[in-house]
């Protein structure tokens, strides 16, 4: 009876729902019955809906018709990109929360993560220490080297086991030669795309970053 008991018990808990899941603080954008998602992340000093990020949430939900979710990342005062590193353990919960969100609770089988700038440190870094079998692609805007581990975005970006779209800006010169350091990467699952006049800011070229993700993210919808 005490063996039946067990085995009882287990039989019940393997059929319990799984525990809900709060979505984390950010601007969340509904794709109507859709089974992907896309997680953005701001670059330093912003929010969700800043620069990049947010005309991009919009574009991805509009033509892509799946839910975006972006994020409220850590923020600092002051202008030391180095004093963020005592923060990734915060945006990793960050994004492991909204990871459960969309899993447990709009029922997601397929996640795309993007980040720009310190966002695309920050994702990289993540992705490159915790696997997620739902991740199934990553977005970098901004990609940029430098600063050591879990900083380098350039270090972390080579760790990716996904297909990655890297859009770059060749006016700015760290984000130029960050780039160059990465066009070894090229490949079937690994596509860069430049961005012609623009600098880190993108500002002026919203659109062609938003072109080239939902081109992307179309791709690679069609193939599921």
């Amino acid at each position: 009876m005490k063996t039946r008991g067990c085995a009882t018990l287990i039989v019940l808990l393997a059929w319990l729902p799984p525990a809900s899941a709060q979505m984390p603080a950010g601007e969340f954008l509904e794709g109507k019955g859709a089974t992907a998602a896309v997680i953005l992340a701001h670059g330093r000093g912003q929010g969700p809906d800043s620069q990049v990020v947010g005309p991009l949430r919009r574009a991805i939900t509009k033509e892509v018709g799946i839910h975006t979710l972006s994020l409220q990342m850590p923020v600092l005062p002051g202008q030391d990109y180095l004093a963020y590193s005592a923060t990734f353990p915060d945006a990793y919960k960050t994004l492991q929360a909204a990871i459960d969100f969309f899993s447990t609770e709009k029922g997601v089988k397929r996640i795309y993560l993007m980040g720009y700038s310190m966002g695309a440190r920050m994702t990289t870094a993540f992705l490159a220490t915790h696997e997620s079998p739902l991740v199934v692609g990553y977005i970098g805007v901004g990609v940029l080297e430098g600063g050591g581990n879990p900083l380098d975005a350039n270090v972390n970006i080579q760790k990716l086991r996904v297909p990655v779209l890297d859009v770059f800006a060749d006016s700015t010169q760290l984000d130029w030669w960050s780039a160059q350091s990465r066009k070894s990467l090229v490949g079937d699952r690994y596509t860069q795309i430049r961005l012609r006049g623009a600098d880190h800011s993108f500002r002026g070229y919203e659109s062609q970053v938003s072109e080239a993700a939902v081109t992307w993210l179309k791709e690679r919808e069609s193939k599921q």
